[in-house]
């Protein structure tokens, strides 16, 4: 760290390389009392879809000049968010084949999403139509979401604001539920037949020299989550985990951890939570259902497991990858050569633990990164503990610090947004993520359909709304010392999460305890130097000391590939998280840059999620309708 005093840091800080989103200008809004949403949509379908047989298609007819196309797998084989009538048409001319998508219709399976006048923003001021659709192209099916809005500068003629496009699934290769489900036994005499136990023993051991198509390095809910999808289209994988246990990613964190995101947000594919599932779900419990998820869903998982060499061959476009297996105290080593490794290690890389501080290995006490954190001594009452950071982790732990007797300091060197559970659950999920509200697969085509620069304009005018509603508490914690910011251009938590991976706390009780002056705030300093008990900042002032927590934060994923996979990979590819040019995150979830090689993580709900394009990808490229260097 620098030794001298550093300004708060703006929330408009960026990962490197990373872009900012532009914000969206709404269009006029007009009197829709007389409309019929239904008809409305399918003349518009009708003209988009002339438009896009056509060869040459003129969508000056059915986009506004400012409007977006935010496209997921179903134009081309990566995520585009296409802004504007002008990049819309020019993607669509540089399409060798044409367009791949055939055609749009109204989706008429879903009761929430029939064609019906809804808010195009967030305060409710513009009204547009808004209706689900059913996607076809050439090798899929997918889902869709449109607003159309009129075009007072055409005749108030209606025109596509926003159109969203998702792949769901390739035709000839379903998922295996539903009608499509296993029949789970073969009738008649089949002498020597084995159960169903004795086939999920040999396939999880990859006996008889079967080997996985996918190696997914991690088992948490970015690992399981990529592997149920890819077991439903009949990709064989394997999870490693170097833990013992599945879930021990959560299991092993601090006591008093508990999921700061809701139930309703945070379901997981095919199993969504019991109805009697609590609210917020503590670590232990999250735990033991990823360890209920791998039995129903029969996922193969090594735990106890390192990989310990990989090498890529260009020539057969596939891995050499050596996995040593400790089971019941004994070492085994096994060789496999799948086509695809995903790194499910989580969104953040390496613990951020700035070990350069002088004087660190000199204090006489605990000195650790948050992530080795397990929870406060017992009977610590009377002595000091200083936690560096101030994001969610940070809060958490300084207040398990307080109840455990400890006088507490949080080392804030710039500033956080801060937002209670309660607003965000009530302004920014209700009506989507909430109890009573769509199926899990409704909310997530309404929440992924904004394209980039709506949603920041979606955000910024809620995080309005949630300041207002958590004004006394600002108010407090300012008061105490704390710096505050509402994100990148005001546009609050999910924004400062997109750009940056982090930089803020979702409030359950410690942001209280800082504005009563229970937590200390030291601000906007940085750390000179560490002593036997105690730390000194660039201001001169000396803080005593008997426990320290860095709460500092992770690096890259690419630098967890280097440390896995070597520098042959880690440069190879692209930086991870936070938005390109068009405003689609980073790396993640997508061609990572080396060929058979992938990144996925993010929270509950993005795994959910992100989970089917990332499986899709992979079916594609094994059976032939994708090559990797597809544009």
């Amino acid at each position: 760290m620098a030794t001298a005093a550093v300004e708060v840091s703006p929330s408009n800080r960026m990962l490197p390389g990373s872009h900012a989103l532009d914000q969206v200008q709404y269009p006029k809004s007009v009197d829709l009392s007389q409309v019929k949403p239904e008809a409305v949509v399918t003349e518009w379908l009708s003209l988009f879809n002339d438009h896009l047989q056509s060869g040459t298609p003129s969508l000056l007819k059915v986009f506004l000049n400012e409007s977006y196309w935010r496209d997921l797998l179903c134009l081309s084989w990566d995520f585009h968010t296409l802004s504007g009538l002008k990049n819309i048409s020019s993607f669509l001319k540089t399409q060798s084949k044409g367009s791949r998508i055939k055609s749009l219709a109204i989706d008429q399976t879903s009761v929430v999403g029939k064609p019906t006048v809804a808010s195009v923003d967030f305060g409710a001021t513009l009204k547009g139509i808004q209706s689900f659709l059913t996607v076809e192209t050439d090798v899929g099916r997918g889902r869709g979401l449109v607003r159309l809005v009129q075009d007072p500068d055409d005749g108030n003629k209606w025109k596509a604001f926003t159109l969203f496009t998702s792949l769901k699934e390739l035709k000839g290769y379903e998922e295996a539920i539903g009608e499509r489900r296993p029949t789970g036994v073969t009738h008649g005499s089949h002498p020597g037949k084995k159960n169903w136990k004795e086939r999920k023993d040999a396939e999880a051991n990859f006996e008889d020299g079967l080997e996985p198509t996918v190696i997914i390095v991690g088992s948490g809910q970015g690992g399981l989550t990529a592997a149920a999808r890819l077991k439903q289209l009949g990709i064989v994988t394997l999870m490693v985990d170097q833990n013992p246990h599945v879930g021990d990613n959560w299991r092993n964190r601090y006591h008093q951890l508990v999921l700061h995101d809701a139930v309703w947000y945070d379901n997981m594919p095919y199993l969504d939570f019991p109805p009697n599932w609590p609210v917020f779900t503590p670590k232990d419990k999250l735990a033991e259902w990823f360890e209920i998820y791998v039995k129903a869903m029969e996922l193969n998982v090594w735990n106890s497991t390192t990989l310990t060499e990989s090498k890529w061959d260009e020539t057969a476009k596939h891995w050499t990858v050596k996995l040593e297996r400790e089971i019941e105290g004994k070492n085994s080593i096994r060789t496999f050569h799948p086509r695809h490794i995903i790194q499910a290690t989580g969104a953040s890389g390496e613990a951020n633990f700035p070990s350069t501080i002088p004087g660190l290995f000199s204090f006489h006490g605990p000195v650790f990164h948050s992530s080795q954190f397990i929870g406060p001594q017992a009977s610590s009452t009377g002595k000091k503990a200083i936690i560096v950071g101030s994001c969610n982790s940070a809060h958490d732990i300084a207040q398990d610090y307080l109840e455990h007797g400890y006088a507490v300091t949080m080392v804030q060197r710039s500033s956080t947004l801060v937002v209670t559970s309660r607003a965000l659950i009530d302004v920014t999920m209700a009506g989507v993520y909430c109890e009573g509200g769509p199926a899990v697969e409704d909310a997530d085509l309404i929440s992924h359909s904004l394209p980039g620069p709506v949603l920041k304009r979606f955000h910024i005018d809620a995080t309005r709304e949630t300041t207002r509603r958590d004004a006394p508490l600002l108010r407090g914690l300012q008061a105490a010392g704390f710096a505050l910011d509402n994100g990148p251009d005001g546009a609050g938590l999910w924004m400062k999460y997109m750009h940056r991976g982090g930089g803020y706390y979702i409030d359950v009780g410690a942001s209280q305890l800082i504005a009563d002056g229970k937590i200390k705030v030291k601000q906007g300093q940085e750390i000179s130097c560490l002593n036997k008990h105690s730390m000194t900042f660039a201001d001169g002032e000396e803080l005593e000391a008997d426990e320290i927590v860095f709460a500092t934060g992770y690096q890259n994923m690419r630098e967890t590939a280097r440390k896995i996979f070597g520098d042959g990979v880690a440069d190879r590819v692209g930086d991870v998280w936070g938005y390109d040019q068009e405003g689609e995150l980073r790396t993640i979830w997508r061609r990572s840059g080396h060929e058979g090689f992938w990144f996925f993580g993010g929270n509950l709900a993005l795994c959910r999620y992100y989970s089917r394009l990332l499986a899709l990808q992979i079916k594609a490229l094994e059976v032939g309708l994708m090559e990797y260097t597809d544009t």
